[in-house]
């Protein structure tokens, strides 16, 4: 067995006293010492006195030594192996001081499988519990007290957990190392991750960044939880085994397969419901087909009638168009008359005719000389503007001449300019330059500029100091109005009450101040905590009733359904970052919770009632209470109970109960035998939260005394930030001084740098002002060549201009010729004219007679005219009602008879008026009914459509996340099932793991089939089926099941083998080795108060011996239990 890495000592540490790790014995060795006055849930121990006396020598020799030993003296010693590391997020040791049995205390876990042995009440539990505490996890886990405060060892005010866990290379540079300080005082823990202060939460997270899951019974099941986890459905144990043993999406893909198919039956439900509703609103429409079909009949002769009377304009048009054909007729034979008549006038005419047509070709010709005229014109104009523009170019020239020749005397007197100019440079580049030292100007200013930034650190540091003042003074202000807002509240019993929770707990009164605010983002209403909502019926019992809960059920928020808790979570932990917030749900009212006995049989107990007739509230609180806390199953009496009824009591259905100024507990282990019970029994202390009394005076003087000093410290920080202003403004004075001097030497510096920087660049100015000179030079002949171009360019425009203008007088003679033959034209056209009314004037009767005939023709056309716009009315009316009408209106008008005359029409409508009237109308609402059931119809016929592409819509993600999670899940089991099977028939046995599939996935669940005797069949695990023993080997061989698979660092494994015969331990343990000492396995925690003889050793299993207890001796720390083992295996060797 390898050594036993464990060290327990008889005094207590400081929390800055380290483990001594130099010493190289310790690391190989176990030690075990008598523990410290030990907790009220152990055994009673004997006296240090009597402890002290009984060890008068010692029992075991000192020693220390570094081999491995195994359990039996007749097995071989195992081969030493390299060690293997930890896991990351693996423990790497456990440290404790003044923790439940133990003063003093260090573990060192190896990385496989941990053996924690020892006999009853030695502490093997308290490493579980230290654990779990350590890790951040509540004493809810563990099943045992309810306040972390009780783990505090009997007779100390403190304890501490230190755990150190193993690193995830590239993450972390060293193992993280956690500590929990536990106070009894207030029932309070302060948290640190390597020696910094953290809050509970940022030690949750680093445990689940390891995948650490100390509420999952997979991984982590306490003594106290084993019961429960035996109890946990099928349903709940896929749950867990999926936490432990899956990936984070699968979980979400079961939840959300569980979502998807909650709503796909709600609205497979309401697709039914409207099924349903469809077709008995189809039936009731059956029933009112004849009277609707008789409605439709007289709708019918209506729509007649109706079609009857919109014809009217029709057969209007049809008679409107008979007679615009006549009308056209008769304008034919007027047309042909007045062309007979123009005939027989016609030679009477053809000389006026002639006449005409000759004037009118005078007029054609004297348009055309006028249009040339107009033409010859506008060319003379367009040759002036181009003499003009000539004309322009031109002086254009000539001012471009002039400015060449003013350039010109500008660069003469530039050329002397820059003679002169060479001269002087020549003249300075024979003057000697300036002295100037850059090194002692650059001095100075940086004298200046470290000055300034002096004072400039100061003025920050200054203004640091006022801001830090003006922030306290703010906050000191806040505190006031906060404790002046508790004086108020004092006087009253729900300000008592407000201000207690406030004592208590401030994230919980943070936390009841925004729920009050924002009840309505709720299904159902928020409750608060306990101290705020109930109150005590009968002040006698105050102290019994306070007696039974504990600081978290005071302080608990109740909701009423799932999705409240989960919205309530989120705001309080993840957006407003509380921690210290306890949330609870409860579903059932409080008739779900009955006492565990009648009050007859109560009141023999010695019982004045139960915990919960006392207490006034909400029913969902009380509710709650009563299914954390038992409170109707606790019994209260104001007296003592005898012992005949204790002794009653021990072999009741009651559990729990408070009489006379004791709480009393008892804890039955069924699978030690009826008789196993222990009773934990603890003094009641007195009331403090349901206290109904005057306001607290001292609480009050408190206050007020506050109030005072943090105005004081108010006024104080004024004269603070009064002096740091004065000081600021004489820094910046100072300042500003630096800075003008600053400024003076690097002005002077500047100019000195100028003049020898000019010194340096005369060569260059000197050169650059020579080529300058060159360039000028070279410009005046350049200007001599321009010149002469220019004067070429105006003797050009000058030739052009001569040739426009001998243009231009030729278009003017022309124009005097074309107005000539004008005005010919034009006198010719006069006599045309006057022998034209000559000719028309001798023909005057003729023209009256061709006159009177025409009016006739027009006459005639104009009534034709006025009939075809009638008829083109009614058209247009027709076309109108034809392109609003359906086609059956269409198709009707087309059907009318051509020969119908308007006087048919009317005696067509009076018919089928009669006929109207023949036909009873019936129930006038029967058609409404129908259409307006038929609009349902057709929406729900609609609805029902949609909803069937919804469900198939939701079938097909259901198909989707299912055809991903299933595989997946079925091939996870799979891989368990087969470990597990391989673990039945090591011993003999059957065994398989399957899951139950359910069209609902809430019901999903895990089936273990496991057979014990060769000829039965494998039946599921139950508690009917199979024995307790049965239950445990089947229970611990799933678990080892998972151990390949988990994701967690490490599981933990209470006393599991209690209950087993000696053949299913010895298998169980075996198997156990096999599975758990694998390479690359997690870390695995097995604690058992006993063992059997011979049992499977590994070399990668380490074993954790725990000794304590009233006998152990004096300076029991230096124990070898090595050298015990030797000793022991030389007594069985000398005895055989």
């Amino acid at each position: 067995m390898p050594a036993i890495p464990l060290r327990k000592r008889p005094t207590p540490m400081s929390d800055d006293e380290e483990p001594d790790l130099d010493n190289d014995d310790d690391d190989t060795s176990t030690v075990a010492s008598r523990s410290q006055q030990p907790s009220s849930t152990k055994r009673t121990r004997l006296s240090e006195s009597r402890t002290l006396s009984s060890v008068g020598s010692p029992v075991l020799p000192n020693g220390y030594r570094n081999q491995s030993q195994t359990l039996e003296p007749d097995e071989p010693k195992p081969a030493s192996t390299e060690p293997e590391p930890h896991q990351p997020g693996s423990i790497v040791r456990v440290r404790l001081r003044d923790f439940v049995t133990y003063s003093s205390a260090e573990f060192f876990p190896g990385p496989s499988l941990n053996m924690v042995i020892g006999p009853n009440g030695t502490g093997k539990s308290t490493l579980v519990c230290a654990i779990c505490l350590g890790l951040g996890w509540g004493p809810q886990h563990l099943g045992r007290a309810k306040d972390v405060s009780e783990f505090v060892k009997h007779g100390h005010q403190e304890a501490m957990i230190e755990i150190e866990l193993a690193a995830r290379p590239g993450v972390h540079k060293k193992n993280p190392v956690i500590r929990r300080q536990i106070k009894r005082e207030g029932n309070r823990s302060h948290f640190s991750i390597d020696g910094k202060q953290c809050t509970r939460q940022a030690v949750l997270d680093l445990a689940k960044s390891f995948s650490i899951q100390i509420d999952n019974l997979c991984q982590f099941l306490p003594q106290d939880k084993v019961c429960e986890f035996a109890a946990l459905t099928p349903v709940e144990l896929l749950y867990s085994t999926q936490r432990a043993a899956a990936p984070e999406y699968m979980v979400e893909w079961h939840d959300n397969l569980k979502l998807l198919r909650a709503e796909q039956k709600t609205r497979q439900s309401q697709y039914a419901t409207d099924k349903e509703t469809l077709t008995n609103l189809k039936g009731r429409q059956q029933m009112l087909q004849a009277d609707v079909d008789r409605l439709k009949e007289r709708a019918s002769i209506k729509d007649r009638i109706g079609l009857l009377e919109d014809s009217k304009p029709f057969i209007k048009y049809r008679h409107a168009r008979a007679r615009h054909a006549e009308a056209k007729t008769k304008r034919r034979d007027a047309q042909a008359a007045l062309a007979q008549l123009e005939a027989e006038v016609e030679p009477a005419l053809r000389a006026v005719n002639d006449k005409q047509e000759y004037t009118a070709q005078v007029e054609k010709v004297v348009k055309e000389r006028r249009r040339v005229v107009d033409r010859t014109l506008v060319a003379t104009d367009n040759a002036m503007s181009k003499q003009e523009e000539v004309e322009d170019k031109i002086k254009y020239l000539r001012k471009e001449m002039e400015a060449e020749r003013a350039g010109e005397k500008q660069r003469k007197s530039d050329v002397l300019r820059t003679e002169r100019a060479i001269r002087d440079l020549e003249k300075l580049m024979q003057e000697t330059p300036p002295e100037f030292n850059p090194v002692a100007y650059n001095e100075r200013i940086r004298e200046k500029t470290r000055c300034r930034q002096q004072f400039h650190e100061r003025g920050i540091q200054l203004k640091e100091t006022q801001e830090s003042l003006v922030r306290q003074g703010k906050e000191k202000n806040a505190r006031i109005s906060d404790a002046r807002k508790d004086l108020q509240s004092l006087d009253s019993q729900v300000g008592q009450q407000t201000a207690k929770l406030k004592q208590l707990s401030r994230d919980t009164a943070e936390a009841w101040g925004w729920i009050r605010n924002n009840q309505d983002q709720f299904e159902k209403p928020i409750f608060g905590p306990p101290v705020i909502e109930c109150s005590i019926k009968d002040a006698r019992y105050i102290d019994l009733v306070e007696a039974c809960l504990q600081k978290n059920d005071f302080l608990a928020l109740t909701v009423q359904t799932r999705n409240d808790f989960r919205k309530l979570g989120d705001q309080l932990y993840g957006t407003m970052k509380l921690a210290e917030i306890t949330i609870r749900t409860t579903f059932g009212g409080l008739d779900t919770y009955r006492a565990p006995v009648d009050e007859e049989q109560m009141r023999r107990y010695g019982f004045d009632g139960w915990a919960m007739d006392y207490l006034n509230g909400p029913e969902p609180v009380l509710a709650m209470l009563c299914g954390e806390c038992r409170l109707n199953q606790t019994g209260v009496a104001l007296r003592d109970i005898s012992d005949a009824q204790y002794d009653a009591l021990t072999t009741s259905p009651i559990s729990s109960w408070v009489t006379g100024r004791s709480s009393f507990q008892i804890t039955r282990r069924r699978e030690y035998g009826p008789q196993a019970t222990s009773t934990r029994v603890r003094d009641i202390r007195k009331a403090d939260i349901w206290i109904s009394q005057p306001a607290d005076m001292g609480a009050k003087r408190d206050l007020q005394h506050n109030i005072q000093g943090w105005t004081e410290e108010i006024k104080s920080f004024e004269l603070q930030v009064q002096e740091a202003k004065e000081q600021l403004v004489e820094i910046r004075r100072q300042v500003l001084e630096l800075e003008e001097q600053k400024r003076d030497i690097e002005a002077e510096k500047a100019a000195k740098q100028k003049a020898i920087a000019a010194i340096k660049a005369l060569p260059t100015k000197l050169a650059r002002e020579q080529e300058k000179l060159t360039t000028m030079q070279q410009a005046g002949a350049e200007l001599k060549r321009r010149l002469l171009a220019l004067e070429d360019k105006i003797d050009d425009q000058t030739v052009e201009k001569g040739r426009v203008a001998l243009g231009y007088a030729r278009t003017v003679k022309k124009v005097q010729e074309l107005q000539q033959e004008l005005m010919h034209g034009e006198l010719v056209q006069l006599e045309a004219r006057s022998d034209l009314e000559v000719l028309a004037s001798r023909n005057t009767a003729v023209k009256d007679m061709l006159q009177g005939k025409r009016r006739e023709v027009e006459e005639i056309a104009r009534e034709s005219q006025a009939i075809g716009d009638a008829a083109r009315e009614l058209l247009a009316e027709c076309r109108v009602f034809v392109e609003e009408a359906p086609d059956e209106r269409k198709q009707f008008l087309q059907d009318l008879p051509e020969n119908q005359t308007l006087e048919d029409l009317e005696t067509e409508i009076e018919s089928e008026k009669a006929r109207l009237e023949l036909v009873h109308e019936g129930n006038p609402n029967a058609m409404k009914e129908f259409e307006d059931r038929q609009k349902n119809i057709e929406g729900l016929t609609s609805k029902v459509q949609t909803m069937e592409e919804k469900l198939q819509q939701m079938e097909a993600g259901i198909r989707e996340i299912r055809g991903q999670w299933e595989p997946e899940l079925d091939g996870l089991v799979s891989k368990i099932s087969d470990a597990f099977s391989r673990s039945f028939e090591k011993i003999g046995c059957a065994g398989q793991v399957g899951v139950y599939k359910d069209e609902d996935f809430d019901q999903w669940a895990i089936q273990i089939q496991v057979k014990f005797r060769e000829h039965e069949p494998l039946s599921l695990l139950d508690s009917h089926r199979q024995s307790g023993g049965e239950r445990a080997v089947s229970t611990i061989f799933y678990l080892m099941s998972l151990q390949s698979l988990a994701r967690a660092p490490f599981r933990v494994v209470d006393e599991i083998n209690q209950g087993m015969d000696p053949r299913n331990e010895r298998m169980v343990h075996e198997r156990m080795v096999d599975i758990a000492c694998r390479e690359h396995t997690s870390q695995y925690f097995l604690i058992t108060p006993k063992l059997l003889h011979g049992l499977k050793y590994h070399p990668r299993m380490r074993v954790l011996c725990i000794a304590s207890g009233e006998y152990m001796p004096v300076g029991g720390e230096g124990l070898d239990f090595g050298r015990c083992l030797d000793q022991r295996r030389a007594m069985v060797e000398a005895s055989a």
